[in-house]
């Protein structure tokens, strides 16, 4: 097959590395991609945006399935685009984006489906919003409902301390038209966990659990951020808890998505707390996390384009997964001020050293080339993942890793994985 991946980040690097392992990969391109993505695919300059630009190079070149990796895309429409050019889609319809693209939608769809979720309120006005948290006793979260890129959620454990949060998203428009509408949502206590599902709208296979750590700072302190890491497996999310997982979560909002607008195909990410009550839903999301995707690509030992192809062509049943037993572990490289304001252009060395270890995988989130040395260009610069007989082995290996990666300014989480570990 030639397939033509969309996306230049740490996902999509792990997917194009995953992709081109695959028998059936004939030709591999990637849009825009990045530096990272040069040994595994064909980069080309074509923004993820640009749904008229890459229908046309895939219409060229005989693309025989697309792949989208970021949310943004995915909302505007692209899988929509993709399929009415006649190719074959990984990824959701813009119908099916919502669900990630509007906090709001997904919140209705949980409640027709009876998924358990947090106790939110939905406002548009900033001063409604307000009285309502300072009547409160109890914090809350503060979530726009428009894609935020991860950045969209800020924890409140007083009620006082959400004002300002609201005042920046609704008023100050911190992220746009996104932040204009909000939820306020009921602080849930317990363990948090993702489980990612294929699905082709009818059945529906999860894959195997991961946990992220949003915040910047170890001991999930300071502002949240795209993703500072992950691991898996997450030793909270037994057998049983992913059966119920997929009885009381997946499978109702699937069927769900199905009465309201069709078939929902492609990955459904599901982020939930493990309460006392049991699992509530925290956020859906239409594809891959990032970076959880990138210790799943290194656990997944099966066939990654085949079972993409199995969800476009409705055939998701016939499909297996092999999962290494090993743990993996990632660990983000960020630029020194991230999530708020950090420089660019400053070079990176020692990602060769690094990658060269057994059982590593750099993963390039936000690189570029200048001048023949490679250098930052993002907030989320790498993604350090290891393979480990355990989760204490495969964190030893990641955290040896970085230790081999140098550029001004780099910070990143020491205590990925710790919680898996009791510490």
């Amino acid at each position: 097959m030639k397939l033509m991946l969309i996306g230049g980040g740490g996902r999509e690097h792990a997917l194009a590395w995953k992709m081109a392992q695959s028998p059936l990969c004939e030709r591999l391109w990637a849009a825009p991609g990045n530096p990272g993505m040069t040994a595994c695919a064909e980069c080309v300059d074509i923004s993820a945006d640009d749904t008229e630009g890459l229908i046309r190079f895939a219409g060229e070149q005989g693309v025989d399935m697309v792949v989208i990796g970021p949310e943004d895309p995915l909302a505007a429409g692209l899988g929509d685009a993709v399929r009415e050019a006649g190719m074959l889609c990984f990824g959701p319809t813009a119908a099916g984006a919502r669900i990630e693209a509007d906090k709001a939608y997904a919140k209705e769809i949980m409640r027709a489906a009876a998924v358990p979720t947090a106790e939110t309120r939905i406002f548009t006005d900033l001063e409604t919003a307000k009285a309502y948290v300072l009547s409160r006793e109890h914090g809350v979260a503060v979530k726009a409902a428009g894609l935020a890129r991860g950045k969209g959620v800020v924890i409140c454990p007083e009620p006082y301390q959400a004002v300002r949060p609201l005042e920046r998203m609704m008023s100050e428009g911190v992220f746009g038209e996104a932040g204009k509408k909000v939820l306020l949502e009921e602080l849930l206590t317990g363990q948090e966990a993702t489980v990612l599902a294929l699905t082709d709208g009818k059945s529906i296979y999860p894959m195997e659990p991961l946990q992220d750590h949003k915040p910047i700072g170890d001991g999930d302190t300071g502002p949240n951020t795209g993703g500072m890491g992950a691991y898996s497996p997450v030793p909270v999310v037994d057998r049983q808890t992913m059966d119920r997982v997929e009885r009381e979560v997946l499978v109702p909002v699937v069927d769900a998505m199905r009465r309201d607008f069709g078939r929902y195909e492609g990955v459904l990410y599901c982020g939930l707390m493990f309460t006392a009550a049991g699992p509530k839903v925290l956020e859906f999301n239409c594809r891959f996390g990032d970076p959880e995707c990138q210790p799943l690509m290194m656990r997944l030992k099966s066939d990654l384009v085949e079972a993409m192809a199995a969800v476009a062509e409705h055939r998701l049943g016939d499909v297996t997964l092999e999962w290494d037993r090993r743990a993996s572990v990632c660990v983000v490289l960020a630029s020194g001020g991230y999530p708020d304001e950090y420089r660019k252009g400053l070079e990176i060395t020692g990602v060769d050293e690094a990658d060269a270890m057994d059982d590593v995988q750099v993963f390039h989130a936000g690189t570029a080339e200048r001048g023949g040395k490679l250098v930052t260009a993002g907030g989320r610069v790498l993604g350090v993942t290891a393979l480990g007989d355990d989760i204490a082995a495969a964190r030893e290996r990641a955290y040896a890793a970085v230790e081999k990666i140098h550029f001004e300014g780099c910070v990143y989480r020491t205590d990925i994985g710790a919680k898996a570990l009791g510490d």
